[in-house]
C-alpha cells in the first residue's frame, strides 16, 4: 500500500500570501537594475596574445 502524505503544518503567512494572491493576482517578476557603483572586475589578466591583438 502507498504511504499516506504527510500534511504541512498550518503557517499563517502562507495562508495570507495565498489569499492576497486570489485577490490581487501575482507581483510582477523583480526587474534588477545594474548598481552603478558596482563594476564588474575582469577575472583573469589579459594574454599576451590579445595586449598584442590590440
Amino acid at each position: 500500500m502507498p504511504k499516506k502524505k504527510k500534511l504541512k503544518t498550518f503557517r499563517a503567512t502562507s495562508a495570507v500570501k495565498s489569499i492576497a494572491r486570489d485577490v490581487l493576482g501575482t507581483p510582477p517578476p523583480v526587474r534588477r537594475s545594474e548598481n552603478k557603483k558596482r563594476q564588474k572586475k575582469e577575472k583573469y589578466k589579459p594574454t599576451l596574445g590579445k595586449l598584442l591583438g590590440e
